[in-house]
């Protein structure tokens, strides 16, 4: 394989926005409120506890998205994911990458779906649309000498679901519903 040495890729920028949006947005009417009833002590001990819990809901978020990453060296795929967990696949091991676009929920908009497999078809690592750019993983499909297929139509979650389940995280998966069979009378 020729990779190169070191490549690494970081997710959207714009994600640490939306979290930072987030938090302003719950610690307004939060602030508001607290200043408000600040005339009871019990109150008042309750919304600063309120307050603390988002500030540290927000750090944590903000240390999550600055440690996590996706780095493919010569040896290995290293995915550090957001909530900190890391997981290290031996490079010998990626037999195809399947890229794909998935629509997003209920819309027409789509966003790409990057999924590095082994020869038995088990996901070792996935990147979404919502967390890496295109072009980030455009960088991991070149760092990477295995065959690459593209899907030309884009995916519902339930296609995905019907045709590689295997593929999507434990959340995302739907059992398929039973079809009742009609009893004749």
């Amino acid at each position: 394989m020729s990779l190169l040495s070191v490549h690494q890729v970081r997710p959207h920028a714009h994600i640490l926005r939306q979290y930072t949006f987030a938090l302003v947005a719950s610690l307004v009417p939060l602030f508001a409120l607290l200043y408000w009833l600040a005339l009871s002590p019990v109150v008042w001990t309750h919304m600063l506890i309120g307050f603390v819990v988002t500030c540290l809901a927000w750090t944590l978020a903000y240390v999550g998205h600055n440690r996590a990453f996706i780095r493919v060296t010569d040896t290995a795929i290293t995915e550090r994911g957001f909530l900190g967990r890391t997981n290290v696949v031996p490079i010998d091991v990626v037999s195809s990458i399947i890229a794909l676009e998935l629509y997003r929920s209920g819309s027409l908009d789509t966003y790409p779906q990057l999924f590095v497999i082994d020869d038995e078809g088990n996901l070792l690592v996935r990147m979404r649309g919502q967390f890496w750019s295109r072009d980030d993983m455009e960088k991991i499909v070149d760092a990477l000498d295995v065959p690459v297929v593209r899907v030309p139509e884009p995916l519902t979650l339930r296609d995905l679901n019907r045709l590689r389940p295997e593929l999507l995280y434990w959340f995302e998966r739907r059992r398929p519903l039973k079809v009742r069979s009609e009893k004749a009378a």
